[in-house]
């Protein structure tokens, strides 16, 4: 198993698609938009470190936020930290 859990968060300001990984366990946080055309990528399906839009089936590397058919395409990727079991994203307005 690869995965833990993904879900849509909507925070200041921002739509965010949370991701938890295991194998290594960690968190991603990207933009819920797709660039490609705007679909909801916390609905995509993942497979590994990989999540697949579920509008036109771009795949983007959950680790480095490439596109993987043109890795000069990405999506936005927000840092992020654990505190007392609460999941914090580091956000910005650029």
């Amino acid at each position: 198993m690869h995965q833990l859990a993904q879900r849509f968060i909507a925070a200041g300001g921002h739509e965010l698609a949370v991701f938890h990984l295991c194998e290594p366990d960690r968190f991603v946080v990207i933009a819920n938009s797709c660039p490609h055309a705007g679909g909801n990528l916390s609905a995509g399906d993942v497979e590994g470190n990989v999540v697949t839009c579920p509008w036109h089936d771009w795949a983007f590397d959950l680790d480095t936020s490439a596109c993987t058919m043109n890795e000069q395409v990405c999506v936005k990727k927000y840092e992020w930290k654990v505190e007392a079991g609460v999941l914090f994203a580091k956000l910005s307005n650029e």
